[in-house]
Parts: structure tokens; sequence; C-alpha cells
């Protein structure tokens, strides 16, 4: 249990919820803009989240020539009016909390501030409006809608799991890595410029493309050699799909299995780590305290 104590990851509560020497308006708007626990505050977001994906769609559409030709100013419409509900939004943000540059220059804020500014930058450099992809980052925010314990419980399982693994996956992709090159020096010697094997990073390209399993087909080897050791890439490349995904269940296993004991102190002999749906002490026998008040509840409403 050590080890998940070490990786636990922290989900801090929000720094911008309540505040000092705000208006009773104020602690309002902050509650709703901020908040996820009241209808206001959930219904805000995903609102925002609509929006956000409408703005998406908009300048991907846009991207479009014949959508551009027929239907640009209805695009552009929806931008701007878009892009002054998000700068709205924002200001209202930095106006609702007690420390707004703490906001401005957080993760959020500052995605925020990226996602109003292509608009209007592109009023004075063409081109710019593209940038207005930026706002698929603040789709991000639907965590902060579906911010409830199972999600969390899953988000620490993974982050468990991949800092236990760290270090193995790291080595075993520098494994990767040397067996790619040797592969792709190998493919340069037998097939070389005469079948497309132009050069040794070309040949690498080839490697990683037929190791992924991607196999593009633009460069192919002729040789039977070539084709043999072709083979032998394909197979390798299922193994580089398989170990690290291997590796990583394993602990994603470990952790949700330790996730299934619970830190409820026996209070006779101060034995932590019980069952989830253990009732008396492991140890001493003592009735648990958790238990037991569940126990006196289920009295109580038979009673």
């Amino acid at each position: 249990m050590k080890r998940k104590e070490q990786y636990q990851l922290d989900f801090p509560k929000d720094p911008f919820l309540g505040g000092e020497n705000l208006s009773p308006l104020q602690l309002k708007l902050n509650e709703i803009i901020f908040g996820v626990d009241t209808f206001a505050g959930r219904l805000f977001d995903i609102v925002l989240l609509v929006a956000i994906m409408i703005s998406v769609m908009t300048v991907m559409l846009e991207s479009v020539q014949d959508l551009q030709v027929r239907y640009g100013q209805i695009f552009l419409l929806i931008e701007w009016v878009l892009t002054i509900l998000f700068t709205i939004e924002y200001l209202v943000r930095l106006g609702c909390v007690s420390k707004p540059s703490k906001y401005a220059f957080s993760f959020y804020g500052i995605v925020d501030l990226l996602s109003i500014l292509p608009t209007f930058v592109a009023l004075f450099l063409s081109g710019s409006k593209s940038l207005l992809v930026i706002r698929a980052l603040r789709l991000l925010r639907v965590f902060r809608v579906l911010k409830v314990a199972h999600c969390m419980k899953e988000a620490n399982h993974l982050w468990i799991a991949f800092r236990a693994t760290q270090s193995k996956i790291m080595v075993f992709l520098f494994v990767v890595m040397t067996i790619i090159l040797l592969m792709g020096s190998a493919m340069y010697l037998i097939e070389g410029p005469a079948h497309g094997f132009t050069s040794i990073p070309k040949s690498v390209y080839w490697a990683i493309v037929t190791m992924t399993t991607v196999g593009y087909g633009d460069i192919a080897p002729q040789t039977i050699l070539g084709q043999s050791l072709a083979a032998v890439a394909m197979i390798l490349g299922y193994g580089i799909i398989i170990v690290p995904t291997g590796v990583f269940s394993v602990e994603i296993v470990a952790a949700s299995r330790a996730d299934k004991h619970l830190d409820m102190p026996c209070t006779n002999c101060d034995l932590h780590q019980h069952e989830t749906d253990a009732i008396f002490c492991k140890h001493c026998g003592e009735k648990l305290p958790r238990a037991a008040r569940k126990f006196e509840l289920s009295q109580q409403e038979e009673a």
C-alpha cells in the first residue's frame, strides 16, 4: 500500500470557488461559473460545452471550400456571436474571483484567453482564424461536469498504473528503438537504393511503419531476404502493442484491488486497510466504526 500512497493522484479543490471581499452578486456568479455541485453551475457548464462544440464544428466546416462559398456569412455570424459570448464569459470570470490574476494565469484562464484572441487577431492578420480550433481545448471542462467520485477513482487508477509502469515502458521503448534502428540499417544493406531504400533514415522510416503495423506501402522490399526481414518486423510489431498493454493492465488491476481495501482503522487495535464489506476487524474481531454505524442505522429503521 506504500506504493499507492506514493503515487496517489491528488485532485485539489477548485481554487476559484468562493473568495474574499466579493459582493453578493460576485459570489452568486462565482457559484454558477466555477461551481459544479449546483444545478445552475452544471447547467452553465453544459451550455458552455455545447457552445464550444458548435464553435469548433463551425471552424471545421468553414475549412471546406464549397461550404465556405455557400454559407460563409452564416459561419462568420456564428463565429462572432460565440466570440463575443466567450469574451463576456472570460471577463465575468475575472470579475467574480478574489484574485483575477491567479485565474488569468491558470491553465483554464490561458486556454480561455487563447480561444477568443484568434477572431480579433484575424481583423489584422489573415489566416489566423484557423487558430480558433484552440477552442477545442476548452472541451476539457467536461471533466468538471463529470467530476464525480467514480470518475476520480478511475482516473486515480490510471495515474497509479502510469507511474508504476513508467520506468518499465521507457526501457521497453528504448529496446524498440534499438530494434528499429537495426531493422532499418539491415534493410538498407539488403535492398539498397535500387529498391527505394535510398538512405538509412528512410529505411528506419520503413521499419517504424512496418513494426507499428501501419504499412503505407510506399516502400516495399523486393528481395527474398528483405521480405523475410519484413515478415519478422511485422511479427515483432504485434509485440510492441502487446507488451506495454499487458504491463499497464496488470498495474491497473493492482490499483483496482488496492482500492477494495478501506482506510478504516479499528478502534481497538488500530489496524488499517480492511475489506470494503468488512464488519469486524480481521485482527482482533472488534466491530469496525463504519460497520457499527451502519448496523445502528439499520436497527433504527427496523424499529
